[in-house]
C-alpha cells in the first residue's frame, strides 16, 4: 500500500541514509524522459522538504536541461535489504553551478573533488513510500572507480572540452546551461 506524505521524517531520512544509490527521473516539456542512477555519497538532506545531490561530469547532462526547461524531478531510493521499501520524492529542481553563491553554500555538505560539475537542489512537493516486495536483495561489492580513473586522466582543459561538447545541450537540443 502507497503512503503519501508532505515532507520527510525522521524514519523517512533514516531510510535514505542507508541508501547506496538512487535514482532520476525527469522530462522536459517535450522530448525525451531521462532516468540515471547516481551513487557516490552524493546525496544530501537539506531540511524535511528539500534536498540536494552532487553531479559529476557525464555523457550528457538532461537533467539539467530538463531543470531549466520544466523543472520536475522524481528522486527513487529502492531498499536492496531484507528490509523493502520503495521511496519517491516528487518536486522541483535547479541547478546550481560552480562558483555561483548557491553551490559555494552546498559544498560544505561535501568534499572537494575533481569532475563536479554542478548540484542540484529538489523542493519536495510530496513523497511516496510503497512496499517493494518484488525489488530484489542485493549487497554492495565496492564503489565503481571507472569515473574517478577517467577524471583524473584528464587535465582542466580536456574536461571543459568534453563539458562543452558533450554537456552544454541536451540529446533533444535543449540548452543544458544558463
Amino acid at each position: 500500500m502507497a503512503d503519501f506524505f508532505d515532507a520527510l521524517t525522521q524514519k523517512h531520512i533514516d531510510f535514505i541514509n542507508q541508501q547506496q544509490m538512487f535514482f532520476v527521473a525527469t522530462a522536459p516539456k517535450k522530448g525525451r524522459i531521462n532516468l540515471s542512477p547516481k551513487g557516490l555519497d552524493c546525496f544530501r538532506i537539506i531540511s524535511p522538504t528539500e534536498v540536494c545531490y552532487l553531479d559529476y561530469m557525464g555523457s550528457g547532462n538532461e537533467t539539467a536541461a530538463h531543470m531549466l526547461d520544466d523543472g520536475r524531478i522524481t528522486i527513487m531510493f529502492n531498499s536492496y535489504s531484507r528490509a523493502a521499501l520503495i521511496m519517491r520524492l516528487y518536486g522541483h529542481g535547479k541547478s546550481h553551478a560552480p562558483g555561483s553563491t548557491r553551490f559555494n553554500a552546498l559544498m560544505k555538505l561535501y568534499k572537494e573533488a575533481p569532475g563536479i560539475r554542478q548540484i542540484f537542489t529538489i523542493k519536495i512537493d510530496n513523497l511516496q513510500t510503497s512496499c517493494g516486495y518484488g525489488v530484489p536483495i542485493y549487497e554492495k561489492a565496492e564503489e565503481r572507480q571507472t569515473l574517478n580513473k577517467w577524471i583524473d586522466s584528464k587535465d582542466e582543459q580536456s574536461l571543459q572540452d568534453y563539458f562543452d561538447e558533450k554537456n552544454r545541450i541536451s540529446i533533444d537540443g535543449l540548452p543544458a546551461v544558463e
